[in-house]
């Protein structure tokens, strides 16, 4: 045996591309189209006149973020917990709350990260498949139904995206609420990455249920990827057992101007809401143009749409957009094959994209 022979391996989450042509219309990546917050760009200066604190380890418990976050969404402190990124707070929160040897459940067709962290922690899983609508059935996640998708075995945790990615697909509150209720013994975590583009957050349950656990990402809605701030909201037990796990690794993982881009982000309430309602306005334009083209998608509630039409398959239309400069995401994987998910950007992107469709279909019915 060799010592290649005793390496840990696992099959790693595929990104989306990033081309080096800044010319291309990227929609591949769930990237907002705008900048953050005007506030965000002051921080940043003040943070560069203040470069000599640099020297000094950043604040480990992100209060900074935590006091803004927690005003904003109105719980305590205590039930906050801070990452570099929702993918950093979703993968110490598998490391954390799903154990070895028993069952953890998510959807077939999700967020293609799960499936890698219950690899490499060694966490046996079910992927659940979606009703044929892309809907998730809660009955197949309660423990007791007839459509309960681990009979006869003990379940370790759940987790799926709302809305789920890469769909859009919302699922309603109440449904949320019977999987949470029908779990007691174990964390259900929703990973809320694109909740606020016109989906229902399942905070107002946290005072309802002490196994429920939100993860939330500044990526998104707040246009702040390149900085990567993620963040959990549940009980302060669950909270304080992700600070034990992530202290046990490292303990100052926000560095200095992530604390501060990230509060004056959460603190500027009034643009996040101007950003997260163009988009959406943008997005419901857009579906008007597709159905009019005589695409197919579930409705979305996030900042991208879900596409498919009868005329053409989604592999040749990936490659004619492409040939057109616009990128967009193709997921090769069973049962959405046919789809492509295409990022909502700025209005004149758009126009451009539905442009391009319309050309291309054109030319399909020569």
């Amino acid at each position: 045996m060799t010592w290649q022979d005793k390496v840990r391996r696992v099959t790693p989450y595929t990104a989306g591309e990033q081309p080096k042509d800044k010319t291309l219309i990227k929609l591949n990546t769930n990237e907002c189209p705008y900048p953050p917050s005007p506030s965000v760009k002051i921080v940043l200066e003040e943070v560069a006149q203040r470069a000599d604190q640099m020297r000094l380890y950043p604040d480990m418990d992100a209060t900074p973020i935590v006091t803004e976050l927690a005003r904003a969404y109105k719980v305590r402190p205590e039930q906050i917990f801070v990452g570099v990124g929702s993918d950093d707070v979703l993968s110490m929160s598998f490391l954390t709350f799903f154990t070895n040897g028993k069952k953890v459940l998510f959807p077939d067709i999700t967020y293609s990260f799960y499936d890698v962290w219950a690899d490499l922690y060694r966490i046996d899983y079910t992927a659940v498949p979606l009703r044929d609508d892309f809907t998730i059935n809660p009955d197949n996640y309660i423990p007791g139904s007839k459509d309960f998708a681990a009979p006869g075995q003990e379940l370790g945790g759940i987790i799926f995206p709302n809305p789920n990615a890469p769909t859009g697909v919302e699922l309603p509150l109440a449904e949320i609420e019977r999987i949470v209720a029908g779990n007691p013994d174990c964390v259900v975590i929703v990973d809320e990455a694109y909740v606020d583009f016109g989906a229902k957050s399942a905070k107002e349950l946290l005072t309802k249920y002490k196994n429920l656990l939100i993860v939330q990402t500044f990526s998104k809605s707040r246009a702040l990827a390149g900085i990567r701030i993620g963040f959990a909201i549940g009980n302060e037990e669950l909270i304080g057992y992700l600070k034990d796990v992530k202290f046990s690794f490292n303990s100052y993982t926000m560095n200095l101007p992530a604390l501060a881009v990230g509060a004056a982000a959460a603190r500027d309430v009034d643009y996040f809401h101007y950003l997260t309602g163009r988009i959406v306005e943008t997005r419901e334009w857009f579906k008007g143009e597709l159905k009019r083209l005589g695409f197919s998608f579930p409705d979305s509630k996030t900042n991208f749409v879900f596409i498919t039409h009868e005329k053409i398959h989604a592999k040749e239309l990936f490659k004619k957009l492409r040939e057109n400069r616009v990128i967009v995401r193709y997921f090769d994987k069973p049962r959405i094959n046919e789809y492509l998910r295409v990022t909502i950007g700025t209005k004149p992107q758009m126009e451009e994209v539905v442009r391009v469709l319309e050309k291309i279909l054109q030319e399909t019915d020569r």
